[in-house]
C-alpha cells in the first residue's frame, strides 16, 4: 500500500463548491418561495446565499485539504 495523501486542485475544489451550490441555492429558493409565495423574495434570498455560501463553502473544501489524511487498514 502506498504512503501518500490524495489532494484536490484549487480547480476542482471550486467545480464542487459551484456544483453543490446550484444544488443548494435551487432547494433554498425553493423553500423560500413556497413560505413567503413571492418569486422576488425567493431569488433574492438565493443569490444571497448561493455567494456568501460559495466562498465559505470553498475555504472549508481548501481547509481540509491541511488536514492529514488516515487509513484504517480493513480487518
Amino acid at each position: 500500500m502506498t504512503n501518500y495523501a490524495l489532494k484536490e486542485t484549487r480547480a476542482r475544489s471550486l467545480l464542487k463548491a459551484l456544483s453543490w451550490r446550484i444544488v443548494a441555492t435551487v432547494t433554498t429558493a425553493i423553500i423560500a418561495y413556497v413560505i413567503t409565495g413571492e418569486i422576488d423574495t425567493a431569488v433574492a434570498i438565493g443569490s444571497i446565499e448561493f455567494v456568501l455560501k460559495f466562498f465559505i463553502y470553498y475555504a472549508h473544501e481548501r481547509a481540509w485539504q491541511s488536514v492529514p489524511a488516515s487509513r484504517t487498514p480493513l480487518a
